[in-house]
Order: structure tokens, then sequence, then C-alpha cells
């Protein structure tokens, strides 16, 4: 069972590296914070397989519910301070 979320937990590291590309070269603010919440998103499954691979589920379900939280506030923060600046649907100034 153990080669099953270890295998799992490397291909989701493969999502993230794809999440990882459209968070730097996102044409645009928003598709750069979707890339970053996706980013985060998979790190709290990613918390949970090492969980299960270590055996200590209980202690690594309340670091990725500490993380879930943190990264929920900073793409809500992040994406209400670029609303507020009416950048979020702007072009990059990167291209």
């Amino acid at each position: 069972m153990s080669t099953f979320f270890l295998c799992t937990a490397l291909f989701l590291c493969f999502l993230m590296l794809a999440s990882l590309y459209r968070a730097i070269f996102g044409p645009t603010v928003l598709d750069r914070l979707v890339g970053v919440n996706a980013i985060g998103s998979k790190t709290v499954i990613l918390l949970l397989l090492i969980g299960f691979l270590y055996g200590r589920v209980e202690m690594f379900i309340d670091i990725a519910l500490a993380y879930a939280f943190l990264n929920f506030i900073t793409v809500l923060a992040a994406s209400r301070y670029f609303h507020k600046r009416k950048g979020l649907y702007e072009e990059s100034f990167l291209e």
C-alpha cells in the first residue's frame, strides 16, 4: 500500500510542476493566482499522503489543515489587493 501512496505522491509532484509553469508564465495576474492556489491545494494532499507513508496521519492532518487555511487566506488577500489595484485582468509586464 505504501508503494501506491509513493507513486501517487510522485505523480502529484509532477502535476505541481505543471501548475508552477502556469504560476510563472501565466499571461495575466489571475492565471498566476490560480496557479499558486492549485499548488497550495496539491500541497495539502501531498502532506496527507506523506502522513499515510509515515503512519502518522493524525499529525499531518493538523499541518495540512493549517496550510490549507493559510493558502486560502493568502490567495484571497492577493486577489482582493489586485482587484482594488485594477490589475487583475490586465496583461503582464514580462511579455
